[in-house]
C-alpha cells in the first residue's frame, strides 16, 4: 500500500490553529526533550552526589528508557482512544513530578525512582504530538512537518546543554532540576488550554478500543510489515545520538577526549544544531523520495559509525576539529531516525497510527538500553579488571564504545529481512 499524497485538502487542515496546535505540541516535546538529556548532563555531578560506579550511574538512563520503551505501545493505544490533549498534558505533569523528586534524592533509589516518572512522562509525549500532525496537516506537510517536530523538540537539548548545565555549576543539583520542573509543569499548563485533538468536527478517536479490540489493533499493527520495517529503522538510525546525549556523551568528551566544560558546551550545541539542519532535508527527501528511505536511512548508519571509527582508532586524544566533525555526524542519527515514522505511517491507516507509532518508538529506545548497558558494562569489567586505574580512562571508553558496533550490526540486519518482506508484500518500490 503505498501513501496518498494527492488528497484534497480537509477543512480545518493547514489552518491558523493548527499552527497555534504544533507549536504547543513542539513545545511540549522539547521540554520532554530538555528533561529526558538532563541527566546526561549532570551524570558526572550524579557520580558524585550519589558515590556510584559506571554500571550502577546507567541505571538511571537505563531505567529511564525502559519505563519510555516500554510504554510506547500502551501509549500508542491510549491516543488512539483518549487523544492527545489528555496524554501530553498527562506526560508533562509525570515529568514535573519526576524532576522535583530528583531534585531532593539523596539515595540511587530515590534517584532511579524519579528517572522512571521522568521516562514515563517522556513516554507520553512523542508518540502523542506526532498523532496531530496528520490530523491537522495536509499529507504532503506531514513529512517536512515530522522531521521539524523531531529537530524542533531536539533543540531542549540546549536547555540541558547550556542554561541546565551553567545553573548546575552556578546554584547545585537542587535548584536546577527543580528549574526543569517548571518547564514541565509550564508544557502541562499549555496542552491542557490550547491543545486539540483534531480540526472542529473531525473525530479521530478510536472510541472502540475495548480489551479486545486493543489486542486486535495491536496485533494488526505488528502484522504489517511497514510497522515491523519502522521498528528496525528506528533501532538502526536513533541509539548513536540517543546514546551520546542521553548518558556518555558528557563523560566521553570529557575523558576520553579532555574537552573542558566550555568546549563540551560547543560540541553539543554543535550537534543539536545539526540536528535541526539535516533533519530539514531529510523531511524534504523522505517527501519526495519514498522509495528511498530504507537505503538512505542506512546510509546514514554507516556513516555515523565510520565517524566513530575515525575516533576510536585515533591515537591519543583527537584534534578538537575532528572531534566537532564526528560528533556532528552522530548528531545525524536523530533526524535520521524520523523516517521510521513516515514508513509505518505509509503503511497504515488513521485509526491505528498512535498504536503503530509507538511500536515503532520501542526501536531506538531498545536499542539505546542495549547500548548504555553495554558501554557501562564494558567500563566496570575493565576496571574490575585493572585494565586501567581509572574508570573512564581513554582505552576504556575504546572498547566501550565498540560494543556499539555490535548493536548496529543487529538492527541492520533487521532492517535488510523486514524490507524484503516489505517489497514482496507490497510492491519494489514500497520501500
Amino acid at each position: 500500500m503505498r501513501p496518498n499524497r494527492s488528497r484534497p485538502r480537509q477543512p480545518g487542515k493547514d489552518s491558523l490553529r493548527a499552527h497555534v496546535v504544533f507549536a504547543i505540541g513542539t513545545f511540549a516535546y522539547f521540554s520532554a526533550v530538555a528533561q529526558r538529556t538532563s541527566f546526561g548532563v549532570a551524570s558526572v555531578d550524579a557520580a558524585e552526589r550519589f558515590g556510584t560506579a559506571a554500571s550502577a550511574l546507567s541505571m538511571f538512563s537505563l531505567m529511564q528508557v525502559l519505563v519510555y520503551a516500554g510504554l510506547q505501545v500502551p501509549v500508542g493505544v491510549l491516543v488512539d482512544r483518549f487523544g492527545s490533549r489528555v496524554m501530553v498534558a498527562a506526560g508533562a505533569g509525570l515529568m514535573t513530578v519526576g524532576q522535583l523528586q530528583l531534585a531532593l534524592a539523596d539515595s540511587v533509589a530515590e534517584g532511579v525512582v524519579a528517572r522512571v516518572l521522568v521516562g514515563a512522562g517522556d513516554a507520553a509525549t512523542f508518540v502523542c504530538v506526532m498523532r496531530l500532525i496528520p490530523a491537522w496537516f495536509s499529507a504532503l506537510r506531514v513529512p517536512p512537518l515530522t522531521q521539524f517536530l523531531g529537530v524542533v523538540g531536539n533543540l531542549g537539548q540546549l536547555l540541558s546543554v547550556i542554561p541546565f548545565a551553567w545553573l548546575l555549576d552556578l546554584g547545585g543539583w537542587t535548584s536546577s532540576f527543580t528549574a526543569l520542573a517548571a518547564v514541565a509543569l509550564l508544557a502541562a499548563v499549555l496542552s491542557t488550554a490550547l491543545l486539540r485533538n483534531a480540526p472542529p468536527g473531525v473525530d479521530v478517536l478510536n472510541r472502540e478500543l475495548s480489551l479486545r479490540r486493543t489486542g486486535q489493533v495491536l496485533r494488526e499493527s505488528v502484522a504489517e510489515p511497514g510497522t515491523r520495517l519502522g521498528f528496525w529503522v528506528h533501532f538502526t538510525a536513533q541509539f548513536a545520538g540517543n546514546t551520546f546525549v542521553l548518558m556518555w556523551g558528557y563523560p566521553y568528551l570529557a575523558y576520553a577526549q579532555g574537552l573542558d566544560d566550555r568546549a563540551i558546551s560547543v560540541v553539543m550545541t554543535s550537534f543539536v544544531l545539526t540536528n535541526l539542519a539535516v533533519g530539514l532535508i531529510l523531511g524534504g527527501l523522505t517527501a519526495r523520495r519514498p522509495q528511498h528511505r530504507v537505503r538512505l536511512s542506512l546510509s546514514v548508519t554507516a556513516v555515523i559509525f565510520t565517524a566513530w571509527a575515525v575516533l576510536l582508532v585515533w591515537p591519543g586524544e583527537a584534534p578538537s576539529a575532528v572531534v566537532l566533525g564526528a560528533v556532528c555526524v552522530i548528531a545525524v542519527s536523530m533526524p535520521a531516525s524520523m523516517i521510521a515514522f513516515d514508513i509505518a505511517r505509509s503503511f497504515n491507516p488513521p485509526q491505528r497510527t498512535g498504536t503503530a507509532t509507538g511500536i515503532v518508538n520501542v526501536g531506538g529506545f531498545a536499542a539505546t538500553v542495549l547500548a548504555i548497558f553495554l558501554t557501562g558494562l564494558v567500563l566496570d569489567l575493565l576496571a574490575a579488571a585493572g585494565f586501567r586505574e581509572e574508570l573512564y580512562a581513554p582505552d576504556s571508553f575504546r572498547f566501550a564504545v565498540a560494543a556499539q558496533f555490535l548493536v548496529a550490526a543487529a538492527g541492520t540486519v533487521g532492517v535488510l529481512l523486514t524490507a524484503r518482506r516489505v517489497r514482496r508484500e507490497h510492491g519494489s518500490g514500497a520501500a
